[in-house]
C-alpha cells in the first residue's frame, strides 16, 4: 500500500515538474521579449527547480520505481546543472557552445514529459483482492 501511494505521489510530482519546465520556458521568453532584467527570475526558478528535482529522486527511491525510471529521474538534475555550465561558457567567450543551453532545455522538457507520461500507469485502477481466497469463483 505504501509503494502504491508513493508511486501516485511520484506521478503528481512528475506532472508538476513538467509544468514547471514549461513555466521555465515562459520565463526565458519573458527575458528575451520583456527585457534582460527578467532573466534573473528565469535563473532563480531554475535553481529552485534543481532542488525540487533532487527531492524527486528521493521520491523515486521511496516509490520503489524500476531502476531505469530512477536513473532517468536522476538525469533531470544533471541536465539542469549543465544549464549553468552552458551559461558559464557564454561568459567565457564561447557563444556557440553556450547555445547548447537551449538544446539542453529541450532535453529537459523531453525527459520530464516522458517521465510524466509514463507515470500515468501509477494511477491505473488496481484489481481488488478477493474477499475469500477459498471460495469458488462464479
Amino acid at each position: 500500500m505504501f509503494t502504491h501511494t508513493m508511486r501516485r505521489i511520484y506521478a503528481v510530482y512528475a506532472w508538476l515538474i513538467l509544468a514547471a519546465v514549461i513555466v521555465q520556458f515562459f520565463l526565458a521568453g519573458l527575458g528575451v521579449f520583456a527585457g534582460p532584467s527578467n532573466f534573473q527570475t528565469h535563473a532563480t526558478f531554475g535553481y529552485t527547480l534543481f532542488f525540487v528535482m533532487l527531492l524527486g529522486l528521493l521520491l523515486a527511491f521511496a516509490a520503489r520505481l524500476p531502476w531505469g525510471r530512477i536513473g532517468l529521474t536522476a538525469l533531470l538534475p544533471v541536465l539542469v546543472t549543465l544549464q549553468s555550465v552552458f551559461i558559464a561558457l557564454r561568459e567565457s567567450g564561447l557563444p556557440a557552445l553556450a547555445a547548447l543551453h537551449v538544446v539542453n532545455g529541450l532535453a529537459i522538457f523531453s525527459l520530464s514529459a516522458f517521465l510524466a507520461l509514463r507515470s500515468r500507469a501509477y494511477f491505473a485502477a488496481r484489481k481488488p483482492a478477493p474477499l475469500d481466497a477459498t471460495a469458488p469463483s462464479p
